[in-house]
């Protein structure tokens, strides 16, 4: 287990790393256009900076998958989800890029309220089971509620900044559903039937919709907010799928539920935070393509 929180630590890190390098490339890039994914891929990688990011980001999921096959789904995404205040830290820093007090607010609370989540609902260590009709139920409604962000955000009355706002929750969605079925597929039994299983298409399916949705994120949208909300997303959707789907105990007992619920409302309010727009904070320079772009 200890192992397993180390491991998912340096994921954390190194996803926030690869967040904010590929941040750097995508609004360097040439506009994600639904129509042409492959032009649009080409012209990220394109990107020194994108590039960079992307290699980064492989490095933290192989460490988050290794997490994932040592300690429970709850527990991992909770420390995790102390990737926020690497993210804030290291974009203020080294990246430019600067957040309000309210900002700086919302993502202490954010972290805090997943991490109380995670926490209490680790219960006694007990052996991993899993369910399929749960992985079924959470996997359908994760994955359609992403859909929902999509088509709104593809909306002509939407502007740029909202945009950029719901296609990183869809993201974050995604990146929750393809995080649940990694999951799944470490309880396997054989290497050859977790790659031949359905969750797998499942994971990369989500995945490949997730990195598009993420890419357009961070050329339209305010970019710490942005990879804030992806990440809220995505350890919500997992935590809730830890708890459907693998049996991991809503708590222990009254004050460990209790504390879950104050936790969930900073989590709400800590991510309502995150978008706040400040006076002296510029719109993104490039224009917003045709109503056939995102994702």
């Amino acid at each position: 287990m200890i192992l397993g929180l180390l491991i998912a630590l340096a994921s954390a890190l190194a996803t926030n790393v690869a967040f904010l390098f590929k941040h750097r490339g995508a609004i360097r890039a040439e506009p994600i256009a639904v129509r042409h994914p492959l032009r649009g891929a080409a012209a990220l990688f394109r990107s020194k900076w994108f590039a960079v990011g992307w290699l980064v980001a492989v490095l933290a999921w192989a460490l988050h998958v290794g997490a994932l096959a040592l300690a429970p789904l709850s527990i991992v995404q909770a420390v995790l989800s102390g990737g926020l205040v690497f993210l804030a830290v290291l974009a203020e820093r080294f990246f430019d890029l600067r957040l309000g007090r309210w900002q700086w607010f919302g993502v202490t609370i954010t972290a805090a309220g997943l991490a109380v989540i995670g926490v209490t609902g680790s219960g006694a260590a007990r052996p991993q089971r899993s369910s399929l009709a749960g992985l079924i139920a959470v996997e359908g409604a994760v994955f359609a509620v992403g859909a929902v962000l999509l088509a709104v955000s593809a909306h002509r009355r939407i502007t740029r900044r909202p945009e950029g706002l719901l296609l990183g929750l869809a993201a974050g969605a995604l990146f929750g559903v393809s995080d649940v079925a990694i999951k799944y597929l470490t309880h396997a039994e054989g290497a050859l039937h977790g790659l031949l299983s359905p969750w797998t298409a499942t994971a990369l399916l989500a995945g490949a919709i997730a990195f598009y949705a993420s890419a357009r994120s961070l050329q339209v949208g305010p970019g710490v907010e942005v990879i804030a909300l992806t990440a809220v997303a995505a350890n919500l959707a997992a935590i809730i799928g830890g708890i459907l789907v693998f049996d991991e105990p809503i708590g222990s007992g009254p004050l460990a539920i209790g504390a879950r619920f104050v936790a969930f409302c900073l989590v709400i309010l800590g991510a309502a935070l995150m978008p706040v727009q400040h006076a002296e904070e510029p719109e993104p320079e490039t224009s917003r393509p045709m109503a056939a772009s995102v994702s």
